[in-house]
């Protein structure tokens, strides 16, 4: 039985809800991916956005172009001013997402070994570059 949800991402097929991707502009958006640019996604809360940008990578993973991750950095915010443990948290996030949602077990072991060689403030550029580096 579907319901409207009103916390977290909406899940099709269980929550009443319209087409995530067509709530953003997706030409643009894959434009300015294409382009390497940035862009921001900007709402007030339980609009949606999360729910997007999940539509957005799943999108951009069944193209086969990119490696596309969401990662959740919110557990960094108790780091607070110690950047190692900031870093860590961070690319811990990004090594186990990597692992479990594109199939990138090496993530894990990378990560560790990146966070046993660099300072924490190079951590996330090395664990990424690395990521780059081994991607075809």
């Amino acid at each position: 039985m579907r319901f409207f949800n009103n916390a977290g991402p909406s899940v099709p097929g269980q929550h009443y809800m319209i087409d995530p991707l067509a709530r953003l502009d997706l030409p643009e958006v894959l434009a300015m991916i294409e382009q390497q640019r940035y862009f921001v996604l900007h709402a007030p809360r339980q609009t949606g956005k999360t729910t997007s940008l999940l539509a957005l990578v799943e999108h951009l993973n069944q193209q086969g172009g990119y490696h596309a991750l969401y990662v959740n950095i919110e557990a960094a915010q108790t780091a607070r001013q110690d950047v190692a443990r900031g870093m860590r948290a961070i690319t811990t996030q990004i090594a186990e997402n990597a692992a479990h949602n594109l199939d990138q077990p090496q993530m894990e072991a990378w990560c560790q070994e990146i966070l046993e060689q660099v300072s924490g403030d190079r951590a996330l550029n090395a664990l990424l570059a690395r990521w780059a580096r081994a991607s075809d």
